[in-house]
Order: C-alpha cells, then structure tokens, then sequence
C-alpha cells in the first residue's frame, strides 16, 4: 500500500515538473499564432498611393536602331576566269558608269575572233555571187539559202567570240567611289574573287525595323531622325519604301528611309539610332510603369474604388520611359493604385496616402 502511494506521488512530481518547464512554450506559440493571425485579419488597411488617370498629349515616337546603306553598292567579280594584265583604277577614287577597271587575258579569244572575222568576210562575199547566181536563174533558191545561213552561223560564232572577249573586261556598272582592291596585276581570277567594291554615295538609305504592332502607324513620307556613332549631329531622312510583309522570326517591319541631303558625314554601314515621328495622340491615356502587374495572359492593374481595391485587366501600347499607353481597360477619372502592389489583393481596404 505504502509503495502505491510513493509511486502515485513521485508521478505527480514528475507532470508538475514537465507543466512548468512546457506552459510557457504553450502560451508563447499560442501567442504568435494569434498575432500572425490579427495580420492576416482582412479588415486590415494598406496605406498606399495612387494615379488619377487623365487624357494625355502623346508624341508617339518609336526609338529603334539601323543601318547607313549607300544608293548603290556592289561587289566587282569576273564573270570568267583568268589571269589579270592590267589594273586602271585607283583606290579610292571616283568612276564613271562604263569605264574600264579590270583588264584580264583574252590573247587566245582575240586569236579566235580574227578567225571569226575572216570567216565572216568570205562567207559575206560568197553570198553576194551566189545572190548575183540566183538572179541570173543560173542556181536554185536552195542553194542559195545555205550560204545565207552559212553567213549567218559565222556571224553567230563571231559575236559569241566578241562577247567571251567582253567578259574579260570589268567595267564600272555605275557612277561611283571604288573601295580598296584586293588583287594585282597578275593575279588570277576566279568568277568567286572579289576584286573591289563600288559605291553610289549621292544618296544614302536608312534601313531599319519597327514592332509590328506600329505596322499600320508607319506610311511613305514620314519623316524620321537619326544619329551616329560619334556624332551629336541629328540627320533627317525619309521612308520611302515599306516591306511589305511582317519579318515572321523577329515579328518586325523592316523599313527604308533616304536622307533629303547628301551628307558627307555619312559612311555606308555605319550603326544608327533611329527616332521614328508617328501620328501624334491627343487623348492618351497613360499610366505609371509601376502600376502595371504583368499576367500570364496579359496585364491588369489595381483601382481604387470606394476604399477597397478593385481587379482591372488592360491592354497596353507604347512604353515611354516612365509611362505606358493604356489602349483599353481604363477610362479618364480612375484611380490607379502605384505602389504596395505586393500587399494588396482584389476587396483588400487601402487609403491612399499620397497621389502621384
């Protein structure tokens, strides 16, 4: 009886023991939870601030980048191949359209054409007697129309000679400034070998490319501004020739500008910073950047609405700076919330500290 006693005793000691050292875990976990829970109680109000949306002026310019192209350019190759026998231009100069800039070896062809020539005069001269012939009665029409096409296949073998002896001959397809060279006399050509390049730079072209989404925004005759690399001067130029399909892997419009002055200052295939002036908007309405909550299926924004915050989806346009185009979704008077955007959620109750 006593052992019972004892050991009903020393258990009780023992529950006394583990109560004092586990309460004050209790009431301290019992604690958090209730505060944690007073913060996630939804009467709970976000101090926030806002934009109160109003129609805007909008210069609605596009900044892309592009490239200086000259009028014309190209890359002098030989259409045959061949040794070079002489050089007549110099680097760097200006050329007229047809002069010779390239002669190549063309001994064995001359060799050929002389035969061809010759050929070409006897068979002239048998026609004339054979013609005399017929006249007279003294042949027949037949025989007479052989030498005819004799004379004429002659005459075909000697312009095909006399144009093999042209392609030896590289001439300047048009008026221009010719580039360094990349051979010598007694080089050999390859109709692959680029001898030089030449260059039209009374007119330089801008090329560049815009979002397709200002693909209906862009025409002929808009006028643009563009800089250079190095250069604080702003040129002008404009487009004169729009693609007329949308580029389906980079989902742009690539667009060709020409400058209205021959600028010196310009070099073909410089980079340039492109500002595109399109149609001006008189009733934007805008946004700040910060308000804007990218979806996956688009974006939205928070208003203010009588104190608690309402889920607004939009469609945006252009993107300045600071700003961004709303094109729906919004209407002049609302109130778009900008900041603790990451604290609030749709019914949430906010007071807006400070407008924008």
């Amino acid at each position: 009886m006593k052992n019972n006693i004892k050991k009903i005793i020393i258990s009780a000691i023992i529950l006394i023991f583990l109560l004092i050292i586990l309460l004050p875990k209790l009431l301290s976990s019992s604690k958090k939870e209730n505060t944690n829970n007073a913060g996630n109680k939804p009467d709970m109000t976000v101090s926030v601030k806002a934009y109160i949306v109003v129609p805007q002026v909008m210069n609605n310019n596009v900044l892309t980048t592009g490239t200086i192209l000259a009028n014309e350019e190209v890359e002098l190759k030989s259409e045959v191949a061949g040794k070079i026998i002489k050089i007549l231009f110099k680097e760097g100069s200006y050329v007229n359209k047809g002069d010779l800039l390239v002669k190549m070896n063309d001994a064995d062809l001359q060799a050929q054409l002389r035969r061809a020539e010759s050929k070409v005069k006897l068979a002239e001269e048998k026609e004339f007697r054979q013609r005399q012939l017929r006249d007279g009665n003294l042949i027949s029409q037949e025989e007479y129309d052989n030498t005819v096409s004799e004379l004429n296949v002659n005459k075909a073998d000697y312009d095909l000679i006399r144009a093999q002896i042209d392609k030896t001959e590289i001439r300047a397809p048009f008026s221009g400034t010719i580039g360094l060279r990349s051979v010598s006399e007694g080089s050999y050509l390859t109709t692959s070998t680029v001898i030089a390049t030449l260059q039209n730079l009374n007119i330089i072209k801008v090329d560049f490319s815009i979002p397709e989404k200002y693909s209906t925004s862009v025409k002929t005759g808009d006028e643009l501004d563009f800089k250079i690399s190095g250069s604080t001067t702003v040129f002008k130029a404009k487009i004169y020739a729009i693609e007329p399909k949308i580029d389906p892997g980079t989902r742009t419009l690539k667009i060709r500008a020409v400058c209205n002055t021959n600028y010196s200052d310009l070099i073909p295939g410089a980079f340039a910073n492109v500002e595109l002036n399109l149609k001006k908007i008189n009733d934007a309405i805008l946004v700040p950047s910060v308000a804007i909550v990218p979806e996956l299926k688009g974006q939205k924004v928070y208003l203010y609405k009588n104190g608690v915050v309402a889920q607004q989806n939009v469609e945006i346009g252009v993107r300045e700076e600071t700003t961004i185009q709303i094109v729906s979704g919004l209407n002049a008077g609302d109130t778009v919330i900008t900041s603790g955007i990451l604290q609030i959620r749709p019914m949430s109750k906010v007071t807006i500290s400070e407008f924008n």
